[in-house]
């Protein structure tokens, strides 16, 4: 049993896809088959079920996964300590959100790969549901979020910093007009909400529970670009970080409704599994984003 098939099972069994572990691990899928088929061989046992297209791990490959994981963080982390590696290698996934990854992450991605330029950075948007398992699997290795708090006992979050929610419209829509917007009153508005951005959506939609609105006359978008231009064309009203529409906001192109609710302000969360052994390149990653973020956030309060 060689650890370049534990890594590939490992890889094979969190994806539940060959093509995209070929992808991940950079090989043929062919030498994917191989590499299970030899470690299934070996162990006299079959580790996936083929159903049709797909595949899901059998009972002994669900026990040899946790073996795996732990022997690989194992292998990881002794070669990382006894070489004392100073220019760390490999792959970094990270999700973030749309309007962090756009107005917050670009010196961090600057500084980081002038340090580590063998480090390849994959950023994926921050969808919340699945994201708690992708972080215990390994799948992904550092997240973001903006939200209030997340609430999972195997994850650690520190905060960063915090962004200012606010509730936009097309400047002529009837609702800027208003002394304030009683929350009551948006009964019948078309809702835009975000599906990258996806955490604090969920705020919106309790402020909204909690008065009784309905907001099924809504639409959803995988992009915050797309999303904002609707709300300027005039289809619905978003709530959005204040950061994402500030040039819309200076150009007249939207405005802040005077929503009694007035700004609400969430916390950037950084989360990672608590029991994963930090390898030299994510604390440099983590460490790099606190310096950058931490510091940009106390110059803005000066």
């Amino acid at each position: 049993m060689e650890i370049r098939q534990l890594r590939t099972f490992q890889t094979v069994a969190n994806l539940l896809s060959f093509n995209r572990a070929a992808e991940r691990l950079n090989y043929a899928q062919s030498s994917i088959s191989a590499q299970i088929q030899a470690l299934e061989e070996e162990l006299g046992v079959q580790l996936f079920d083929r159903l049709g297209r797909r595949i899901v791990l059998t009972e002994a490959g669900a026990q040899l996964l946790d073996y795996a994981e732990k022997i690989v963080n194992l292998v990881d982390e002794t070669l990382a300590e006894v070489t004392e590696a100073s220019t760390p290698q490999g792959t970094l996934t990270v999700r973030v959100p749309e309007t962090l990854s756009v107005h917050r992450f670009t010196p961090i991605i600057k500084a980081y790969h002038a340090r580590f330029p063998g480090v390849q950075l994959r950023f994926i948007t921050c969808a919340l549901e699945g994201l708690e398992k992708d972080l215990r699997k390994g799948i992904t290795d550092l997240a973001f979020l903006l939200a209030e708090s997340i609430s999972a006992a195997d994850l650690t979050a520190e905060v960063l910093g915090f962004e200012s929610l606010v509730l936009v419209a097309r400047p002529d829509h009837p609702l800027t007009r208003k002394w304030a917007v009683e929350t009551g009153t948006l009964s019948g508005e078309t809702f835009l909400f975000s599906k990258v951005d996806c955490s604090y959506r969920k705020i919106f939609e309790g402020i909204l529970d909690q008065h009784g609105i309905s907001y099924k006359n809504s639409v959803e978008f995988h992009s915050v670009e797309a999303l904002k231009r609707s709300v300027i064309a005039g289809v619905g009203i978003a709530l959005l970080p204040e950061i994402a529409v500030a040039e819309e906001i200076a150009s007249n192109k939207l405005a802040i409704l005077p929503w009694s609710e007035g700004k609400i302000d969430v916390a950037i969360l950084m989360i990672w599994y608590k029991e994963r052994w930090l390898s030299p390149k994510l604390k440099a990653f983590m460490d790099t984003t606190k310096k950058i973020m931490v510091g940009a956030d106390n110059s803005q309060g000066k």
